[in-house]
């Protein structure tokens, strides 16, 4: 598709010489409805709006023009998650940590009680504070990122939150039913807001779906952005469209290899896939083994008495379900992605059926941690368990350590995608543009992975949407996560990456 851009600028100046501002109708710009403003009714808001709207019109013509429309859905999505993080924060703040501070300051003249049911033993309510003797400097360390120590009797955690009822004048506030009504509402938010953003996509996929030759006319006839009037984003169009297109042909090339099969290559590769997914099942089996393992000797170190082994060795221990959990996230994706070569789908159904596999290893470790503290939990050498039903001497709240859990499982997912892009992507860069080395010519530069990045996303997500319930403050943590994870994923984009030689197309409910 080629446009003499002289002409189309002189046709735009002279269209827009002829309307009146005021007049005009929505514009259609990257998909984007765009309504000029009247310049009677200039502001401050409104140039504020238009200044970031036309920083992320450019940002996001980039990304669809020089990597594809997959990427650009990737940092939408990001970008949704730190709004939706920060409105989950603001929940939680406000009607379960706000409340609590203003009962333990006496704000507002309020007086607070502990209400103790009788159906549970008084031993099994007690739970010390934190009452450092001598402590090491490292140790600050140490509790500043695993949640213990100092930590631990914060407002970060469940067992934080002791007061019952709160009284001011004639005002009655019920702590527990609020923080059961809260995370019910936060689930609620979010289920509803993701469901919205899918079926916003569903009229389009329609579309899609109805007729492979209506889709490539849409494209080659309709697909043109008339709005256009920089020479810059035409090329970028240009370069999107093409993008489309060429994974519209890869499908129907592979769809067209697959309805030429013969009955004995049917069975034949019918028979591989079994023993692929045999093979599939053993790589979780050996993952689900290896997070048990760790999570037990991890939690039998911490309650020891003298544990002490320096700041690397306890820290290392403290994290070591959260080290195994994301290796086991990284490798099995790696190893997924060669199974999956040899088992002949199409891009489309190869490339769900691996998002599906990845997903299940990944929310399937974070349940395997859980099941394997929860034992921890409950098993105890003697009677102890039976008069709380646990162990409550080794664990006085086991809330709260599962909430540390939950946030040492965050901040090793935001340092471990810091450090790869830091030590891994941006050396690779250096290596591969200034090294002529047949070795590193063959490596070759980065590319980026859109079903492996979001994958993580949606992890990091996961990890979120459990501990909040033990860790109100958790989602303001990851909101400050998706926004740091936001630009170090795009400036990595932008100087260490390269287009993926494999199309992938946006998803429609981005």
């Amino acid at each position: 598709m080629l446009i003499n851009l002289n002409k189309l600028k002189s046709g735009f100046s002279r269209l827009l010489s002829v309307w009146d501002i005021k007049q005009q109708g929505p514009c259609q710009v990257n998909g984007v409805q765009v309504q000029l403003k009247s310049r009677r009714g200039f502001s401050l808001s409104i140039l504020i709006e238009n200044v970031v709207n036309s920083i992320y019109s450019f940002f996001s013509f980039y990304l669809s023009g020089k990597f594809g429309t997959g990427i650009q859905s990737y940092f939408s999505f990001l970008s949704f998650l730190v709004l939706l993080n920060f409105v989950i924060f603001l929940l939680m703040f406000t009607f379960i940590t706000l409340p609590m501070i203003i009962s333990d300051h006496g704000v507002l003249n309020t007086t607070h009680s502990h209400v103790t049911s009788p159906a549970i033993a008084e031993e099994c309510t007690v739970y010390e504070e934190f009452n450092p003797k001598l402590v090491l400097f490292y140790s600050y360390m140490t509790s500043l990122l695993s949640g213990t120590g100092f930590l631990e009797q914060t407002y970060l955690f469940y067992g934080f939150y002791r007061t019952d009822d709160m009284r001011s004048w004639n005002f009655h506030y019920n702590l527990p039913l609020a923080y059961f009504i809260t995370t019910f509402a936060y689930i609620l938010l979010s289920l509803f807001w993701i469901v919205k953003r899918a079926v916003e996509g569903f009229k389009q996929s329609f579309i899609r779906s109805e007729d492979r030759f209506q889709s490539f006319c849409n494209k080659i006839f309709a697909g043109w952005d008339f709005c256009i009037r920089d020479e810059r984003a035409a090329e970028l169009k240009h370069r999107s469209l093409q993008y489309e297109l060429k994974t519209d042909l890869d499908e129907e090339r592979i769809k067209q290899k697959i309805a030429d099969r013969t009955q004995k290559e049917k069975v034949k590769i019918y028979l591989l896939r079994a023993l692929l997914n045999l093979l599939v099942v053993l790589i979780l089996i050996v993952c689900f083994y290896c997070i048990y393992k760790t999570t037990v000797y991890s939690q039998q170190f911490n309650n020891k008495e003298n544990n002490s082994g320096g700041f690397t060795i306890d820290l290392t221990i403290q994290y070591l379900p959260s080290i195994v959990i994301t290796a086991a996230n990284f490798i099995t994706p790696l190893l997924f992605e060669r199974i999956i070569r040899f088992e002949d789908y199409s891009p489309a159904f190869e490339i769900k059926f691996m998002l599906i596999r990845s997903v299940f290893v990944r929310l399937a470790n974070i349940i395997v941690l859980l099941v394997s503290l929860w034992l921890q939990i409950t098993t105890c050498d003697d009677k102890e368990c039976k008069t709380c039903g646990y162990n409550h001497k080794l664990y006085p709240c086991w809330e709260t350590r599962i909430g540390q859990e939950m946030y040492k499982l965050m901040i090793f997912d935001l340092i471990i995608i810091a450090s790869v892009t830091l030590f891994v992507e941006f050396p690779r860069k250096l290596l591969v543009t200034f090294c002529p080395f047949p070795p590193f010519t063959w490596w070759g530069q980065q590319q980026f992975s859109v079903p492996q990045n979001v994958l993580a996303i949606v992890y990091g997500q996961t990890i979120c949407w459990i501990g909040t319930f033990y860790s109100p403050l958790l989602p303001g943590i990851a909101t400050i996560k998706y926004f740091t994870i936001f630009y170090i994923k795009k400036i990595s984009l932008m100087t260490n990456c390269q287009p993926s030689t494999r199309p992938f197309r946006a998803s429609s409910s981005n």
